[in-house]
């Protein structure tokens, strides 16, 4: 190697603290555990760091109960137990990076900021690349402040001077491990503190509002809303096609309703040919097989039952993933009967059923010019599109 070849970029680890147990949050479980936007607290972090190509390893620092509760961890991190402090639990993390060398890079993170975004860490690491030891995101104070106690309770604080820290915050290794031996406060918010103490000087790079911290319940209703944002969401569009045979005797049910006429669909269940085409179409947007993988026509169970209720099972399962319709075009190819005058109707119990807007909702019916099952009248067939937006894995 030629001695003007750039030196290889240090190594990047993330120490990432879910030791605590947020009692002032009122939950009855711990808050890094709690569901946000479809996974827990702690999950979203993990995600985020576990994306990004500079980062190699991780330690999370956690009770057993979290950190099995958590899921998988990313590939190349492991586990340390959390102390009495927060200095304790960054110590502990530090010690499973015993064989990291100095000049490596961690970022130390709260689990508590779940609004973590490759911008805020890529700005971190460019700081440190450019020569600084130590670099925090910040914002600014946009509120006016006041003293809250003693002879100038109620005077006005110059918010000029001041700033939010937040987390991750970037460290070069060793001056990391240099601050924590010298620190003799174990009661540090943050590991900044302990590295000023040394005479280092900090770096400050434009934080984000995202990385609100999870203190109390309210905060819960803040980050919904700043996460339902982030681009952390997919677009899943799965399609469904059903065919049933038209009978004597039977009633008819098309799109959660009973149509008049001279003959109905045969199936195991309610044979709503509409219905089952949604279903499919929801379930196959979520990579979750197709409705008799569910309900299967072999179990006496389903016989005879309300196709609304597949429908339901389908809806359901989109919010146990943290995910939301965002639209569903159904089409009904039909000779007979006339699906035009209800579609207004199917329309609306589609919506019912999904609990969702009409609006979402289009619902249009068409033959086959006489040709096929169809146009002799022997069966009516239904396809759909399901359009779904879901959390990223």
């Amino acid at each position: 190697m030629s001695e003007s070849a750039a030196s290889p970029a240090p190594r990047i680890a993330v120490l990432l603290l879910a030791g605590g147990r947020g009692t002032r949050a009122g939950f009855d479980t711990p808050k890094q555990l709690v569901m946000l936007a479809g996974k827990p607290v702690l999950r979203w972090s993990l995600d985020a760091f576990a994306s990004h190509a500079a980062i190699s390893a991780g330690v999370l620092v956690a009770s057993a109960e979290v950190a099995a509760a958590a899921g998988a961890l990313p590939d190349g991190w492991t586990t340390a137990e959390p102390g009495a402090e927060r200095r304790d639990s960054v110590a502990n993390a530090l010690a499973s990076l015993a064989d990291w060398d100095d000049d490596a890079v961690v970022l130390v993170h709260d689990a508590a900021r779940p609004g973590v975004t490759a911008a805020v860490i890529d700005r971190l690491l460019a700081a440190l690349q450019t020569g600084a030891r130590v670099a925090i995101p910040t914002l600014p104070v946009p509120d006016t402040l006041v003293e809250q106690m003693g002879e100038d309770a109620g005077a006005t604080v110059d918010r000029g001077a001041l700033a939010r820290v937040q987390t991750p915050q970037a460290f070069h290794l060793g001056t990391l491990r240099a601050a924590h031996a010298a620190a003799g406060d174990p009661a540090a918010t943050d590991d900044a503190q302990l590295v000023r103490r040394l005479g280092v000087a900090v770096t400050a790079v434009a934080g984000d509002a995202r990385l609100h911290k999870l203190t109390y319940a309210d905060d819960m209703a803040i980050l919904s809303g700043l996460l339902g944002s982030m681009a952390m969401m997919q677009t899943a569009v799965g399609m469904g096609y059903d065919v049933h045979r038209l009978v004597a005797d039977k009633p008819l049910w098309i799109g959660g309703l009973e149509i008049a006429h001279s003959h109905g669909l045969e199936g195991h269940s309610d044979a709503d040919v509409a219905l089952h085409a949604l279903t499919d179409a929801i379930l196959g947007a979520l990579g979750e097989g197709d409705i008799g993988d569910h309900f299967p026509p072999s179990d006496p169970q389903w016989r005879g039952a309300a196709s609304h209720r597949f429908l339901s099972f389908a809806s359901e399962r989109v919010a146990a993933r943290g995910g939301r319709i965002g639209h569903i075009d159904l089409t009904i190819i039909a000779e007979a009967p006339r699906i035009g005058p209800h579609r207004t109707a199917i329309r609306e119990r589609v919506a019912e059923i999904l609990a969702i807007s009409p609006v979402r909702v289009s619902v249009k019916a068409t033959t086959t010019e006489r040709l096929g099952f169809t146009g002799r009248r022997e069966g009516i067939a239904a396809q759909a599109v399901a359009t779904l937006q879901l959390p990223e894995n």
